[in-house]
């Protein structure tokens, strides 16, 4: 009788530490697929926290100035101007791993995209997208369970993220700001 009683009580143990791992390993992935604690730098190289932008929506992008899609940034400011009432944000990353597409300074980059394009929406400091200096942030966006898997194959590459943080979608960088696709995404999670 002692025997099987305390057979039971292990086995419910083993249970027990079965559904805690389990539910550890469903939290570690939910975190992958989130960005909330990343921190990067904007372009004044002030830390901001992306948890900060609960509650928004944002598309997350790799920009470059002297790129063939470069012209992306008009549509990229005509959604912006649409969606910001609503809670839309747009953070741009700057990134020169593409042909050396965008060599300047964060001071070149953001009088370019205020001069060419009226941008104002967020830019960020230079970052890496490629290789073993990837940017934490876009070692989570192309690592993780909800998008294609896989490196950022060019500028202008974009990511929806939810009001709490969660990765939803992933556009290849022909796909336009403007496109049906995207604004459909976007109006989507503005509507959660």
């Amino acid at each position: 009788m002692f025997n099987k009683f305390i057979f039971i009580v292990l086995f419910l143990t083993g249970i027990q530490l079965l559904a805690q791992d389990n539910s550890n390993n469903n939290k570690e992935n939910n975190s992958m697929d989130n960005i909330n604690g990343i921190t990067v730098l904007d372009m004044n190289k002030k830390e901001v926290n992306l948890s900060d932008y609960n509650g928004k929506v944002l598309l997350i992008v790799n920009v470059a100035s002297e790129c063939g899609n470069t012209p992306q940034y008009a549509g990229l400011e005509e959604i912006y101007e649409k969606y910001h009432p609503k809670g839309f944000e747009i953070l741009a990353f700057p990134c020169n791993d593409f042909g050396g597409q965008e060599p300047g300074t964060n001071e070149q980059i953001k009088n370019f995209c205020s001069s060419k394009y009226n941008v104002t929406f967020k830019l960020f400091d230079k970052i890496k997208v490629l290789g073993k200096d990837k940017s934490p942030l876009y070692e989570r966006l192309i690592n993780n369970s909800v998008t294609e898997k896989g490196d950022v194959k060019w500028n202008f590459e974009k990511f929806l993220i939810s009001k709490d943080g969660k990765i939803v979608a992933r556009f290849g960088n022909k796909v336009q700001p403007t496109s049906d696709e995207v604004i459909s995404a976007i109006e989507k999670e503005l509507k959660n």
